[in-house]
Protein backbone atom coordinates (compact mmCIF):
# COMPACT_ATOMS: atom_id res chain seq x y z
CA UNK A 1 0.00 0.00 0.00
CA UNK A 2 2.81 2.69 1.33
CA UNK A 3 4.70 2.09 -2.47
CA UNK A 4 2.09 2.74 -3.96
CA UNK A 5 2.33 6.69 -2.33
CA UNK A 6 4.91 9.48 -3.41
CA UNK A 7 8.66 8.83 -2.59
CA UNK A 8 9.49 10.75 0.64
CA UNK A 9 13.21 10.44 1.04
CA UNK A 10 15.00 14.11 -0.22
CA UNK A 11 11.46 16.02 1.13
CA UNK A 12 12.81 18.44 3.35
CA UNK A 13 15.44 16.83 5.44
CA UNK A 14 13.72 13.34 6.40
CA UNK A 15 16.40 11.40 6.23
CA UNK A 16 14.48 7.81 6.14
CA UNK A 17 10.36 7.49 5.42
CA UNK A 18 8.43 4.76 4.11
CA UNK A 19 10.41 3.74 1.19
CA UNK A 20 12.32 0.78 2.66
CA UNK A 21 9.98 -0.39 4.83
CA UNK A 22 12.32 0.90 7.96
CA UNK A 23 10.95 0.74 11.18
CA UNK A 24 10.84 4.68 12.16
CA UNK A 25 11.24 7.65 10.00
CA UNK A 26 14.57 9.92 10.33
CA UNK A 27 14.49 13.45 10.22
CA UNK A 28 17.51 15.99 10.16
CA UNK A 29 17.05 18.59 12.85
CA UNK A 30 21.07 19.29 12.85
CA UNK A 31 24.03 19.10 10.63
CA UNK A 32 24.94 15.96 13.01
CA UNK A 33 21.50 15.02 14.83
CA UNK A 34 17.95 13.39 13.73
CA UNK A 35 14.98 12.67 15.32
CA UNK A 36 13.18 9.25 15.25
CA UNK A 37 9.86 9.04 15.09
CA UNK A 38 7.29 5.44 14.89
CA UNK A 39 3.88 5.01 16.35
CA UNK A 40 2.91 1.37 17.39
CA UNK A 41 -0.83 -0.09 19.02
CA UNK A 42 -2.91 -2.68 19.47
CA UNK A 43 -5.71 -5.15 20.79
CA UNK A 44 -5.34 -6.64 23.97
CA UNK A 45 -3.38 -9.90 24.02
CA UNK A 46 -3.52 -10.76 27.55
CA UNK A 47 -6.20 -10.37 30.09
CA UNK A 48 -3.89 -8.47 32.52
CA UNK A 49 -4.27 -4.51 31.83
CA UNK A 50 -0.95 -3.53 33.21
CA UNK A 51 0.53 -6.51 31.02
CA UNK A 52 -0.75 -5.23 27.76
CA UNK A 53 0.05 -1.31 28.73
CA UNK A 54 3.87 -2.32 29.82
CA UNK A 55 3.89 -5.01 26.23
CA UNK A 56 2.43 -2.21 23.76
CA UNK A 57 5.03 0.45 24.96
CA UNK A 58 7.94 -2.01 24.61
CA UNK A 59 6.43 -2.92 21.26
CA UNK A 60 6.22 0.53 20.37
CA UNK A 61 9.71 1.88 21.42
CA UNK A 62 11.16 -1.28 19.89
CA UNK A 63 11.28 0.87 16.18
CA UNK A 64 13.33 3.27 17.98
CA UNK A 65 16.35 1.06 19.43
CA UNK A 66 16.02 -1.09 15.72
CA UNK A 67 16.98 2.53 14.23
CA UNK A 68 20.03 2.73 16.81
CA UNK A 69 18.00 5.41 18.74
CA UNK A 70 17.43 6.75 22.20
CA UNK A 71 13.88 7.30 23.00
CA UNK A 72 12.41 11.22 24.42
CA UNK A 73 9.40 11.20 24.27
CA UNK A 74 6.08 9.01 23.97
CA UNK A 75 2.50 9.84 23.28
CA UNK A 76 -0.37 7.37 24.63
CA UNK A 77 -3.11 6.38 21.24
CA UNK A 78 -6.17 4.75 23.10
CA UNK A 79 -9.31 3.41 22.19
CA UNK A 80 -11.70 2.26 25.06
CA UNK A 81 -15.24 0.87 25.16
CA UNK A 82 -16.32 3.37 28.16
CA UNK A 83 -19.74 2.01 28.19
CA UNK A 84 -18.86 -2.00 28.44
CA UNK A 85 -15.79 -1.97 30.58
CA UNK A 86 -14.72 0.10 34.10
CA UNK A 87 -12.33 3.11 33.74
CA UNK A 88 -9.95 1.18 36.27
CA UNK A 89 -9.47 -0.86 33.24
CA UNK A 90 -7.85 1.79 31.25
CA UNK A 91 -5.99 3.04 34.30
CA UNK A 92 -4.09 0.22 34.30
CA UNK A 93 -3.45 -0.45 30.62
CA UNK A 94 -2.15 3.45 30.79
CA UNK A 95 0.11 2.94 33.81
CA UNK A 96 1.82 0.06 32.27
CA UNK A 97 2.78 1.65 29.43
CA UNK A 98 4.39 4.23 31.68
CA UNK A 99 5.88 2.01 34.35
CA UNK A 100 7.58 0.59 30.99
CA UNK A 101 8.16 4.44 29.44
CA UNK A 102 9.89 5.49 32.58
CA UNK A 103 11.87 1.90 32.67
CA UNK A 104 13.08 2.82 29.15
CA UNK A 105 14.04 6.11 30.38
CA UNK A 106 11.26 8.74 28.91
CA UNK A 107 7.94 9.95 30.01
CA UNK A 108 4.64 9.98 28.45
CA UNK A 109 3.59 13.47 28.01
CA UNK A 110 -0.09 12.82 27.13
CA UNK A 111 -2.08 11.38 24.15
CA UNK A 112 -5.35 10.90 22.87
CA UNK A 113 -8.16 8.40 23.73
CA UNK A 114 -11.40 7.53 21.65
CA UNK A 115 -14.14 5.19 22.55
CA UNK A 116 -14.85 2.38 20.42
CA UNK A 117 -15.83 -1.34 20.88
CA UNK A 118 -12.65 -2.87 21.60
CA UNK A 119 -9.56 -1.33 23.87
CA UNK A 120 -6.70 -0.09 21.79
CA UNK A 121 -3.37 0.65 22.78
CA UNK A 122 -0.04 1.99 22.29
CA UNK A 123 2.59 4.50 21.38
CA UNK A 124 4.09 7.24 19.41
CA UNK A 125 7.63 7.34 20.32
CA UNK A 126 10.19 10.18 19.59
CA UNK A 127 13.90 9.44 20.08
CA UNK A 128 17.82 11.08 19.40
CA UNK A 129 20.15 9.79 17.26
CA UNK A 130 23.21 11.20 15.49
CA UNK A 131 23.15 11.11 11.84
CA UNK A 132 26.61 8.61 11.92
CA UNK A 133 24.88 6.03 14.03
CA UNK A 134 21.65 5.91 12.15
CA UNK A 135 21.19 1.71 12.21
CA UNK A 136 18.75 0.89 8.81
CA UNK A 137 17.37 -2.06 7.54
CA UNK A 138 18.33 -1.53 3.74
CA UNK A 139 22.03 -1.68 4.48
CA UNK A 140 22.88 -5.52 4.52
CA UNK A 141 26.12 -6.55 2.90
CA UNK A 142 26.75 -9.91 1.55
CA UNK A 143 28.65 -12.33 3.89
CA UNK A 144 27.26 -10.92 7.17
CA UNK A 145 26.08 -12.76 9.91
CA UNK A 146 22.48 -12.64 11.54
CA UNK A 147 21.92 -12.52 14.78
CA UNK A 148 18.46 -13.02 16.88
CA UNK A 149 18.34 -11.85 20.13
CA UNK A 150 15.36 -13.24 21.29
CA UNK A 151 13.06 -16.37 20.70
CA UNK A 152 10.44 -16.83 18.33
CA UNK A 153 6.61 -18.17 18.99
CA UNK A 154 5.11 -15.74 21.04
CA UNK A 155 2.13 -15.34 18.22
CA UNK A 156 1.09 -19.00 18.58
CA UNK A 157 1.35 -18.92 22.37
CA UNK A 158 -0.87 -16.00 22.60
CA UNK A 159 -3.18 -18.04 20.00
CA UNK A 160 -3.53 -20.66 22.28
CA UNK A 161 -3.76 -18.63 25.40
CA UNK A 162 -6.97 -16.62 23.86
CA UNK A 163 -8.58 -19.68 22.80
CA UNK A 164 -8.46 -21.50 25.94
CA UNK A 165 -9.13 -18.25 27.88
CA UNK A 166 -12.59 -16.75 25.85
CA UNK A 167 -16.00 -18.57 25.47
CA UNK A 168 -17.70 -20.50 28.06
CA UNK A 169 -16.95 -23.42 30.39
CA UNK A 170 -18.64 -26.29 27.93
CA UNK A 171 -16.25 -24.33 24.78
CA UNK A 172 -13.30 -24.43 27.01
CA UNK A 173 -13.63 -28.07 27.86
CA UNK A 174 -14.07 -28.98 24.42
CA UNK A 175 -10.50 -27.72 23.46
CA UNK A 176 -7.11 -29.83 22.50
CA UNK A 177 -5.06 -29.80 26.03
CA UNK A 178 -4.65 -27.27 28.59
CA UNK A 179 -3.82 -23.26 28.25
CA UNK A 180 -0.33 -22.84 28.15
CA UNK A 181 2.04 -21.59 30.05
CA UNK A 182 2.43 -17.36 29.27
CA UNK A 183 5.43 -16.55 31.66
CA UNK A 184 8.15 -17.28 29.69
CA UNK A 185 6.56 -15.19 27.00
CA UNK A 186 5.87 -11.96 28.96
CA UNK A 187 9.15 -12.26 30.38
CA UNK A 188 9.82 -11.61 26.96
CA UNK A 189 7.41 -9.40 25.16
CA UNK A 190 8.15 -6.96 28.76
CA UNK A 191 11.97 -7.17 27.52
CA UNK A 192 13.09 -4.15 26.52
CA UNK A 193 15.22 -4.27 23.09
CA UNK A 194 17.27 -1.22 24.78
CA UNK A 195 20.65 -3.41 25.85
CA UNK A 196 20.70 -5.03 22.42
CA UNK A 197 20.64 -1.74 20.61
CA UNK A 198 23.19 -0.03 22.44
CA UNK A 199 25.28 -3.44 22.32
CA UNK A 200 24.90 -3.15 18.27
CA UNK A 201 25.72 0.56 17.60
CA UNK A 202 28.29 0.52 20.28
CA UNK A 203 30.38 -2.34 18.24
CA UNK A 204 29.09 -1.50 14.88
CA UNK A 205 26.66 -3.38 12.38
CA UNK A 206 25.71 -3.35 8.97
CA UNK A 207 21.97 -3.46 9.41
CA UNK A 208 18.75 -4.36 12.20
CA UNK A 209 14.98 -4.43 12.14
CA UNK A 210 12.92 -5.72 14.91
CA UNK A 211 10.57 -8.85 14.51
CA UNK A 212 7.05 -8.02 15.24
CA UNK A 213 3.95 -8.23 12.86
CA UNK A 214 5.44 -9.56 9.70
CA UNK A 215 7.22 -12.49 11.79
CA UNK A 216 11.11 -13.33 11.07
CA UNK A 217 10.37 -14.48 7.21
CA UNK A 218 8.51 -10.87 6.85
CA UNK A 219 11.04 -8.70 8.36
CA UNK A 220 14.13 -9.94 7.09
CA UNK A 221 12.38 -10.21 3.52
CA UNK A 222 12.43 -6.33 3.77
CA UNK A 223 16.31 -6.09 4.60
CA UNK A 224 17.00 -8.47 1.68
CA UNK A 225 14.85 -6.06 -0.53
CA UNK A 226 15.88 -2.62 0.75
CA UNK A 227 19.42 -4.02 0.49
CA UNK A 228 19.09 -6.30 -2.62
CA UNK A 229 20.59 -9.41 -1.08
CA UNK A 230 19.68 -12.81 -0.13
CA UNK A 231 19.71 -15.08 3.06
CA UNK A 232 20.39 -18.42 4.35
CA UNK A 233 19.36 -19.73 7.03
CA UNK A 234 19.28 -23.00 8.80
CA UNK A 235 15.72 -23.77 10.82
CA UNK A 236 17.39 -26.07 13.54
CA UNK A 237 19.12 -22.80 15.26
CA UNK A 238 16.68 -20.41 15.02
CA UNK A 239 15.49 -20.33 18.98
CA UNK A 240 11.62 -21.38 19.99
CA UNK A 241 9.93 -20.61 22.85
CA UNK A 242 8.79 -23.22 25.06
CA UNK A 243 5.64 -25.35 23.83
CA UNK A 244 5.38 -23.21 20.43
CA UNK A 245 6.54 -26.64 18.17
CA UNK A 246 3.59 -28.85 20.16
CA UNK A 247 0.82 -26.25 19.93
CA UNK A 248 1.88 -25.59 15.91
CA UNK A 249 1.07 -29.48 15.61
CA UNK A 250 -1.90 -28.84 17.69
CA UNK A 251 -3.64 -26.57 15.22
CA UNK A 252 -3.05 -23.30 16.78
CA UNK A 253 -1.69 -20.63 14.61
CA UNK A 254 -2.77 -16.97 14.63
CA UNK A 255 -4.76 -15.65 11.06
CA UNK A 256 -1.67 -12.69 11.16
CA UNK A 257 0.65 -15.72 11.04
CA UNK A 258 -1.13 -17.64 8.38
CA UNK A 259 -1.34 -14.42 6.15
CA UNK A 260 2.39 -14.04 6.53
CA UNK A 261 3.13 -17.89 5.58
CA UNK A 262 1.05 -17.35 2.41
CA UNK A 263 2.31 -13.46 1.53
CA UNK A 264 5.77 -14.73 1.59
CA UNK A 265 6.32 -18.20 0.53
CA UNK A 266 7.00 -17.06 -2.79
CA UNK A 267 10.24 -16.16 -1.68
CA UNK A 268 11.17 -18.81 0.31
CA UNK A 269 13.83 -21.49 -0.96
CA UNK A 270 12.15 -24.30 0.92
CA UNK A 271 14.92 -27.24 1.98
CA UNK A 272 13.35 -27.40 5.62
CA UNK A 273 9.87 -28.48 6.72
CA UNK A 274 6.42 -26.62 6.58
CA UNK A 275 5.80 -26.37 10.25
CA UNK A 276 9.43 -25.38 10.13
CA UNK A 277 8.60 -22.33 7.90
CA UNK A 278 5.76 -21.52 9.67
CA UNK A 279 7.25 -20.96 13.08
CA UNK A 280 9.13 -18.44 11.07
CA UNK A 281 6.47 -16.59 9.74
CA UNK A 282 4.76 -16.53 13.12
CA UNK A 283 3.49 -12.90 13.81
CA UNK A 284 5.56 -11.46 17.24
CA UNK A 285 4.43 -9.13 19.42
CA UNK A 286 7.39 -7.41 21.00
CA UNK A 287 10.29 -9.62 19.39
CA UNK A 288 14.04 -9.48 19.64
CA UNK A 289 16.19 -7.37 16.80
CA UNK A 290 17.70 -9.12 13.70
CA UNK A 291 20.89 -7.80 13.25
CA UNK A 292 23.05 -8.12 10.10
CA UNK A 293 26.82 -7.95 11.40
CA UNK A 294 29.90 -8.18 9.24
CA UNK A 295 31.54 -11.50 9.73
CA UNK A 296 34.88 -9.92 10.31
CA UNK A 297 32.89 -8.00 13.50
CA UNK A 298 30.40 -10.58 14.75
CA UNK A 299 32.52 -11.85 17.20
CA UNK A 300 32.75 -8.56 19.33
CA UNK A 301 29.11 -8.33 19.08
CA UNK A 302 28.73 -12.04 20.30
CA UNK A 303 31.35 -10.78 23.12
CA UNK A 304 29.60 -7.69 23.98
CA UNK A 305 26.23 -9.46 24.10
CA UNK A 306 27.60 -12.36 26.61
CA UNK A 307 29.72 -9.35 29.02
CA UNK A 308 26.05 -7.89 29.08
CA UNK A 309 24.28 -11.22 29.52
CA UNK A 310 21.95 -10.64 26.72
CA UNK A 311 20.53 -13.73 24.60
CA UNK A 312 22.50 -13.82 21.44
CA UNK A 313 21.40 -16.77 18.44
CA UNK A 314 23.20 -16.74 15.05
CA UNK A 315 20.75 -17.82 12.60
CA UNK A 316 21.97 -17.62 9.41
CA UNK A 317 24.26 -15.39 7.08
CA UNK A 318 23.48 -12.79 3.99
CA UNK A 319 23.46 -14.30 0.43
CA UNK A 320 24.30 -12.52 -2.94
CA UNK A 321 20.67 -14.12 -4.10
CA UNK A 322 18.80 -10.37 -3.81
CA UNK A 323 15.14 -11.11 -2.84
CA UNK A 324 15.52 -14.73 -1.98
CA UNK A 325 15.98 -16.69 1.16
CA UNK A 326 17.21 -20.06 1.63
CA UNK A 327 15.76 -21.72 4.50
CA UNK A 328 17.45 -24.95 5.20
CA UNK A 329 16.42 -27.69 8.09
Amino acid sequence: MLSNLPPTVGVGDLLVGHDTNDDAAVLRISSGQAIVQTVDFFTPILDDPFLFGAIAAANAVSDVYAMGATPILGLAIAAFPTDRLPLSMLHEILRGGATKAAEAGFPIGGGHTIIDDVPKYGLAVTGTVAIDRVVRNSTALVGDALILTKPLGNGILVNAYRSHSTGGRLRRALRRGSPPDMSEAIRWMTMLNRDAAKAMTDVGVSAATDITGYGLIGHLLEMCNGSAVGADLSASVVPLLPQVRDLLSRGYYPAGSARNAAAFRGSVELQAGENDYKLLSDAQTSGGLLISVPANREYLLRDRFKRDGLFYAKIGVITAQAGRITLRA
